[in-house]
């Protein structure tokens, strides 16, 4: 398996425990939720079953039972109500004799269809039936991230406090990707594979559908872009799966694709054309508790004026590529493959692993030790227009490391220019936030600096290699 050690030494955890645990993963769709544990566990269930899609009330017990029946309660009667169902399912795991009864309730959010009485039933299950023993393994798992931390993670009622476990499933970082790419023999060196998280972010089922002996052109062709392109269509899947009503989250990720920097509530209402919404708030909450939407405070401004920026690889591609796409060229990516277009995109994906991969920035920088915030700044320039710093890590070592994410092809070259542009970007942060701290510039960029009379602007170095360490 590559990567989840941690995640695998809870679960272990969990299973060799002298009491009932009841454990609750979450991620978004595709991340790899259901094959951890499948993998895990692999021949060690004593009751698995997986939530329809969309299903009824009646299409969802109706698949319990066969799953009962299937697994050890041959003679199970039609299921009238979730009542029933657990009810069966506790006669199930009365009569195992394994020593830990391992649970696995996939797609649980499905489960719980309108006025069906899933959660009463389910809640009877564990509090009434399952705590009261020392041999039960509850393993839970659901896509609808929002589903799952309202109801499971935050429940007010007979759930609160209830799970044991919290486990959220996090994206591969550049390094499992690489363990991956080598695993599936794809061939692709760091770059390539910075490449392809550009658009598929770390997600396991993306990176699944890439083909031995393809180029990233050729693949990203074939899913993004060919005639029966199988990622085209996946944002649309994605964000239904994730939420009840997902127009309001695809209108504010679309208002902030357009947004580099990312944007304030109040830009946000005015982007959709809005003066006051209270939905928009929790859409946005929902959006960075689902990965989807960063959000930071700058120096000053904790509690009013947080900024929500989209850092979602395949959500921006989607947004750059494919929302309303027209195109003809089933090897559109081939063909422009080193236009002015592209290197655009990948100048502003680049940043965005970037924040993806903080620990290993802390890392390179010597300073994984020390407590540190990371946080953006938007400012005005006295000469004209506005003003951004993407990145500062404000560290506790009385340092602030002002972070400068550069995408090139070679080594970078400073300009004059550029390093004016680094010293006065620094110079207005320090007089707005009113520093007291000494500022660190670091250059993050592909294959490092080229020496020169400009270079001395950066104190500090990082490179792709640098964010492949684990």
């Amino acid at each position: 398996m590559i990567g989840r050690r941690i995640e695998q030494k809870e679960l272990l955890r969990a299973f060799e425990s002298k009491q009932s645990e009841f454990v609750a993963l979450y991620g978004r769709r595709r991340v790899g939720k259901t094959f951890l544990v499948n993998e895990l566990f692999k021949g060690q269930f004593a009751f698995r079953a997986t939530g329809i899609e969309d299903g009824s009330k009646r299409e969802q017990l109706d698949l319990f039972r066969e799953e009962l029946k299937r697994q050890g309660v041959p003679k199970c009667p039609r299921l009238t109500s979730w009542i029933a169902a657990f009810s069966r399912l506790k006669d199930l795991l009365e009569a195992s004799d394994v020593k830990k009864k391992v649970v696995f309730l996939d797609e649980l959010p499905w489960f719980d269809t309108p006025c069906a009485g899933f959660l009463r039933a389910f809640e009877a299950f564990w509090n009434g039936w399952a705590t009261a023993r020392n041999d039960i393994l509850l393993v839970v798992c659901g896509s609808a991230t929002t589903w799952m931390l309202k109801k499971m993670l935050r429940a007010r009622g007979g759930l609160h406090n209830r799970v044991t476990v919290q486990l959220p499933i996090a994206p591969f970082t550049l390094k499992e990707c690489e363990d991956y790419a080598a695993s599936q023999n794809l061939g692709f060196d760091r770059w390539q594979i910075a490449e392809c998280y550009m658009a598929l972010g770390g997600v396991a089922y993306y990176w699944s559908l890439l083909r031995e002996g393809e180029s990233v052109a050729q693949g990203f062709d074939r899913l993004f872009f060919g005639d029966s392109a199988v990622m085209r269509d996946e944002f649309t899947r994605l964000f239904s799966s994730l939420f009840k009503m997902e127009r309001r989250h695809v209108e504010i990720v679309k208002a902030l694709a357009g947004k580099k920097s990312g944007m304030m509530r109040e830009e946000v209402l005015a982007a959709l054309g809005e003066s006051s919404n209270g939905d928009v708030s929790e859409c946005l909450s929902e959006l960075v508790e689902c990965g989807f939407v960063r959000r930071y405070s700058q120096p000053g401004r904790v509690k009013r004026g947080a900024v929500y920026q989209l850092i979602d690889n395949y959500t921006l591609f989607y947004f750059q590529f494919l929302n309303g796409w027209k195109g003809n060229d089933p090897q559109f990516w081939t063909h422009h493959f080193l236009s002015p277009r592209l290197n655009a995109w990948r100048g502003i994906s680049f940043e965005r692993i970037c924040f993806w991969h903080i620990p290993q920035i802390k890392a390179a920088l010597g300073i994984s030790g020390i407590g540190a915030d990371v946080y953006s700044w938007r400012g005005t320039d006295p000469e004209g227009g506005g003003t951004q710093i993407d990145m500062l890590i404000d560290r506790a070592d009385n340092t602030v490391s002002v972070c400068e994410m550069k995408y090139s092809q070679d080594e970078y070259d400073m300009t004059a220019e550029e390093a004016g542009n680094i010293r006065r970007r620094g110079n207005l942060f320090a007089r707005a936030a009113k520093l007291r701290k000494a500022i660190q510039n670091v250059l993050i960029t592909n294959f490092g600096m080229r020496r020169s009379k400009h270079s001395g602007v950066i104190h500090r170095e990082v490179t792709l290699d640098d964010l492949f360490v684990e």
